[in-house]
């Protein structure tokens, strides 16, 4: 394995642990899903040039797409759950009333 991949590995893995045991604020969580995606963007990305492969170029795109939907999502539930709540606390959330 070399650095590079080491590199995107240990990130990859930073931030699930960050996402496992900083579960207090719904903002901490968020950052922790942007990092997790951004390691596995980055690395996609340098994919294709580690494999001189032109088929696989355009699913950086892709995943960059997704991740934005992804954060604009997790955005308007902060928004929408700090309206309702007060506050963005997880432990606040009961999952089973809407």
């Amino acid at each position: 394995m070399s650095a590079l991949q080491l590199s995107f590995f240990s990130a990859f893995t930073l931030s699930s642990l960050g996402l496992a045991f900083h579960r207090t604020h719904l903002i901490s969580a968020l950052l922790c899903l942007e990092s997790m995606m951004l390691s596995m963007y980055v690395a996609l990305s340098m994919w294709p040039i580690q494999t001189q492969s032109t088929s696989a170029t355009m699913l950086p795109l892709l995943m960059l797409a997704f991740s934005a939907c992804e954060a604009a999502t997790g955005l308007a539930l902060l928004v929408a759950s700090t309206r309702t709540h007060g506050s963005d606390h997880l432990h606040n959330f009961n999952l089973l009333q809407c």
